[in-house]
């Protein structure tokens, strides 16, 4: 069967793209945006792909044109397909009749923490000796690789994002996947572009939770009452709680070190973790996916045996490059409880060593300014803030304004990059927060530091 895929090189949908092609398919795509590393990962599997949406791509006449929820009315090719009474699906609905029929899915949900925790699951499960598919919103290190399809008889994992399917198609993304394991991770409001309000979400959450049967399992963060309300709205299936502050039966809990900690359950060590993750964040996220892997078989030891050897993912604290004493790392952080957990964990990495933040708010939601008032909360880890504040309709520097002169705002990567080098100096750490390229500022500072870029400015 020969797709053309719309909307191909984002995270998902590439993903979808490179399963395709893994199970035998002739794959083709199209983006407004056809760049690496996305674009090269594809090109490596000999997938073609056009740059643009212009409507003469219809004569590719593929038996299917599979649809991203970034293509909107008005696109060209969406226009042209419509006209000519093509056939078309979405990314999800083709996914779960193609792929993930007749599998076990163990599907993580929430707001936060998906991609590790995904990671995680599938690190363990292919460590287990179970060869599980798996379908990751970043690249895994330990995998090199966004997506698998895995041995048609094991587990598929997958990231299962509450975001809406297509633009003919309203519902959730998740509630395609009809996961017989879903991990609920944490519930905040998000997507204020297509959601009103927290409530809306939570019955999205509810609709998943719908789809689990009886004899599936629903790991849920038991610190979360948004998802405590999600459960009250009607729950058929087995509940595994963890993450709860006081001891429970039954309750999956950690108790250690940053670098090491046990878990327990209703009190009792049950396995012991050491691996290289730092945070909370991430001892929670391991819980999850100790809980998941426990319903597919994996008892808890294994488990903890293969997070010790878990290298994380790319875009979660990853240390790009030092310049003139000056580290630089990246990070996919853009909602403000993901950035206060980033920097709290590069907190507890680096001591009392300065920390620069640099962000942009790119993410749909906070484009729309729906969270500005909660930046200066997930800021305070840091020493000095640095915000880019090209193409917002909100006033950053208002929003900043109770940091003081510890925030700067600037309208231009070439702009925040001059404040950034200018207040640097060796031995500090600074964390780039973005949900997109960010301009490549990254390059940019490590190049603007180097001795001859500072000789230069």
């Amino acid at each position: 069967m020969h797709l053309h895929v719309l909307g191909i090189c984002g995270t998902f949908m590439g993903g979808l793209a490179a399963l395709a092609r893994e199970a035998g398919h002739r794959v083709t795509g199209c983006d407004a945006n056809v760049y690496p590393p996305m674009s090269d990962q594809l090109a490596a599997l000999g997938i073609e792909l056009i740059e643009g949406y212009d409507a003469g791509q219809l004569a590719l006449a593929p038996d299917l044109f599979v649809v991203g929820n970034t293509i909107t009315r008005g696109n060209p090719l969406m226009e042209a397909i419509l006209d000519a009474n093509a056939a078309y699906t979405s990314g999800p609905q083709w996914l779960a009749e193609q792929i993930l029929a007749g599998r076990h899915v163990l599907a993580v949900a929430g707001t936060h923490g998906k991609t590790g925790t995904t990671s995680m699951l599938a690190w363990i499960l292919d460590q287990a000796g179970l060869e599980p598919g798996f379908l990751v919103g970043g690249v895994p290190l330990n995998f090199g690789v966004s997506a698998r399809l895995g041995d048609l008889g094991a587990p598929f994992v997958i990231e299962a994002d509450e975001y809406d399917t297509a633009f003919f198609d309203k519902r959730s993304k998740f509630v395609h996947y009809r996961p017989r394991t879903a991990i609920l991770n944490n519930l905040e409001f998000d997507h204020a572009d297509i959601f009103d309000d927290l409530a809306a979400i939570e019955r999205q959450f509810h609709h998943l939770v719908r789809t689990v049967p009886g004899r599936g399992r629903i790991v849920v963060n038991a610190r979360e009452e948004a998802l405590q309300r999600v459960l009250a709205m009607g729950c058929w299936s087995e509940v595994q709680r963890f993450g709860g502050r006081k001891e429970a039966p039954g309750m999956l809990r950690a108790r250690g070190e940053p670098h090491a900690f046990d878990v327990l359950r209703g009190g009792l060590k049950i396995a012991r973790v050491e691996w290289s993750l730092l945070g909370e964040h991430n001892q929670l996220n391991a819980l999850a996916a100790i809980a998941a892997a426990e319903h597919v078989g994996v008892v808890p030891e294994i488990s903890a045996r293969a997070l010790g050897s878990f290298r994380n993912v790319r875009r979660r604290l990853e240390l790009r490059g030092v310049a003139a004493g000056v580290s630089i790392y990246d990070d996919f952080a853009h909602h403000p409880t993901a950035m206060r957990t980033t920097l709290e964990g590069l907190r507890k990495k680096v001591g009392a060593a300065r920390i620069l933040a640099v962000f942009e708010p790119r993410s749909n939601t906070m484009k729309l300014g729906a969270m500005k008032a909660q930046l200066p909360w997930a800021l305070e880890e840091a020493d000095l803030s640095f915000c880019h504040s090209g193409g917002l309709t909100w006033d950053a520097a208002q929003a900043l304004a109770p940091m003081g002169a510890h925030a700067i705002v600037a309208p231009t990567i070439a702009e925040l990059v001059s404040r950034v080098v200018a207040a640097a100096r060796s031995g500090d750490h600074v964390l780039c927060m973005s949900n997109g390229g960010f301009g490549g500022i990254h390059e940019k500072l490590l190049e603007a530091l180097a001795p001859a870029g500072r000789a230069a400015a």
